[in-house]
């Protein structure tokens, strides 16, 4: 595929004259653009501006369904933990991820194979590039071309605020707060597309790059960048040192406030909402963003709440420390003491054991929000165990053989030594752990599992 604004790509945003600085590389990838665009005309997708022009397009034929169903199928979803770590504070790294990378890192298909060879069989590599090769001229007429001057001039536009704005400050504000490192003969890579007919714009950072969909109208340039740091301080937050993270970790696992587990789990999120929506936003506009900075509650308040922590930490040039930690414990469990008691908040964070699997999507589509999820069919002391490792919102749903079960669980936990149940009736319980994760088991019955969480929810209201 033939870059289209090749010139652009090679536009760099230098962040200083100095080697030892990093560097912000804005571009256009078509490579990239095209694999979103696939991924977009996904039955699995909603309704989007991809899929609404593709579906009026003479390209709507069985032909090319065909092979968006085939693109769907392909196995490119492998995942691997980094052991060591303390639990969930490193992000598993993810296939399609680097696959992303290596579509905006090359200019072509043949040298993107050549870079992704290892990471997908020789088979299912070669069936993407074919897929991808078949749709580059589609969405070059459908969705490029017809945007192509002002996206190119809002290219340049964003190339320009950023070097003005100096973006690269707030990454290296980032790096101290964080108390994180980055190898600066690492160029970040910006790679941003066009969304046509849409408001808003999607982001995501993965690694060295930040990938985005952007209006071809684009006019709050202070709102793309903030996002475009809240994602990068992920990364940011994501690079800590083993060293960092266990330290990290100890002092919320040393918290005595049984806020501290739950407040732990939203602490990525709520600092890069307060450091990026907050901080960020305020330098580039002058003054605080008075409307939500994040489309979650939680998220939302607990980031307003620690604002003024986080800019006095900034201000001096602080990292996180034993301190701040405890500053913001105690402000999740001083302005927020519900919120461990709130479904649509611990449910985020959740380890589900169930041997009828259709309880997943039924919670997956009632607790719709969802930061680390894992799903098991079998209620054994293995399996147990393993949950038990995690510190997450611990879910034993028992529809059959309930009194074997239930003395599986009882035996599990400690905390349990003393409860009292009826297995031949239905219930809902709850209680927190020692480590202050949420412990729910549902002994079901007649109830379907849509009723058996309302009964819950009143339960814990």
């Amino acid at each position: 595929m033939k870059n289209k604004i090749a010139g652009l790509t090679f536009l760099l945003i230098s962040v200083c004259s100095f080697a030892q600085k990093p560097t912000f590389e804005i571009k256009y990838s078509e490579q990239l653009a095209v694999f979103v665009f696939i991924q977009n005309l996904s039955e699995n997708y909603p309704d989007n501006v991809f899929k609404t022009e593709f579906v009026k397009s003479k390209y709507n034929t069985q032909q090319f369904k065909d092979l968006i169903s085939n693109f769907d199928k392909l196995p490119i979803d492998f995942s691997y933990e980094f052991d060591g770590f303390p639990y969930g504070s490193k992000i598993p790294m993810q296939t399609r991820d680097i696959l992303k990378k290596n579509l905006i890192e090359t200019e072509n298909l043949k040298d993107f194979t050549l870079r992704s060879v290892g990471i997908l069989t020789n088979k299912t590599l070669k069936e993407l590039t074919g897929i991808l090769s078949q749709f580059s001229p589609i969405y070059n007429e459908l969705i490029y071309n017809p945007n192509k001057q002002a996206f190119e001039k809002k290219v340049r536009d964003m190339i320009q605020y950023a070097n003005e704005n100096r973006i690269e400050e707030y990454f290296e504000t980032g790096l101290v707060f964080y108390n994180s490192s980055w190898d600066n003969a690492i160029p970040f890579k910006i790679a941003f597309y066009p969304l046509p007919n849409s408001e808003g714009f999607t982001a995501q950072a993965f690694y060295n790059d930040f990938i985005s969909a952007v209006q071809v109208d684009l006019e709050d340039y202070k709102g793309l960048f903030s996002v475009m740091l809240h994602e990068i301080y992920h990364i940011l937050y994501n690079e800590q040192s083993l060293e960092v993270k266990t330290e990290l970790d100890k002092n919320f696992k040393e918290n005595p406030s049984k806020s501290a587990n739950y407040a732990y789990q939203l602490l990525n999120e709520a600092l890069a909402t307060a450091l990026a929506n907050g901080f960020v936003y305020e330098k580039l506009d002058g003054k605080v963003d008075p409307e939500d900075w994040y489309n979650r509650k939680y998220i939302n308040l607990m980031a307003k709440q620690i604002y003024p922590l986080v800019t006095d930490y900034v201000s001096k040039k602080k990292p996180i420390d034993k301190n701040f930690v405890d500053a913001y414990i105690s402000a999740y469990e001083t302005h927020f003491p519900n919120w461990t008691n709130e479904l649509d908040n611990i449910m985020t964070y959740r380890y589900v054991i169930s041997e009828n699997a259709a309880d997943f999507d039924i919670i997956d589509r009632k607790y719709r929000y969802r930061s680390t999820a894992d799903y098991e069919t079998e209620i054994t002391d293995a399996g147990i165990a393993k949950m038990k490792t995690t510190t997450l919102t611990n879910v034993i749903i028992i529809s059959k053989s309930s009194k074997e079960k239930l003395n599986l669980v009882k035996r599990a936990f400690n905390e349990l030594k003393n409860w009292k149940y009826n297995p031949e009736q239905e219930f809902a319980y709850h209680t927190l752990l020692n480590d202050g994760s949420r412990l729910i088991v549902m002994n079901q019955k007649d109830s379907d599992m849509e009723a058996m969480f309302k009964k819950l929810e009143a339960q814990m209201k």
